[in-house]
């Protein structure tokens, strides 16, 4: 059971990792995998599908964003958004495959939304992009063991 829950908060905290609250899902992930106790296969799908969930989060913010920015407490100027969405429309979806970065990862899914990226498209890149990541923490976990 015990094992169950160590899992559960490997995917708690990729998903926190993933939104906008500061959190760090790799080192918890790293931490998991030199312990020499867990699944890596289970490591890497939990850890990825909490961050992809998190990141869905992100892109229905930035979907339904449109309909708060006349408000006065709008955390973006229109400004803000408008560069936001050149550089999306520049880029496009495979900016996507940044997803996995700090800093710029978060707002890169949160405009998806703005620019209303197909949910399905959406999930598929950002999987793969989150999903190699992962592989890669778990890569070099295992070598610093």
């Amino acid at each position: 059971m015990a094992e169950l829950y160590a899992y559960l908060s490997l995917f708690i905290l990729s998903f926190v990792a993933a939104t906008i609250l500061p959190a760090q899902s790799e080192i918890g992930l790293a931490a998991m995998v030199a312990s020499q106790s867990f699944a890596l296969p289970l490591l890497i799908f939990f850890a990825s599908t909490g961050n992809v969930l998190g990141a869905t989060v992100n892109w229905y913010l930035g979907w339904r964003i449109n309909d708060f920015r006349d408000r006065k407490w709008f955390p973006a100027t229109p400004d803000q958004l408008a560069r936001a969405q050149l550089w999306y429309e520049k880029w496009g979806r495979w900016s996507l495959l940044l997803s996995w970065m700090p800093v710029i990862g978060d707002p890169i899914t949160l405009v998806a939304g703005v620019m209303r990226e197909p949910l399905a498209r959406f999930l598929l890149i950002v999987t793969i992009a989150k999903t190699m990541r992962y592989c890669a923490v778990v890569y070099l976990a295992l070598q610093a063991i």
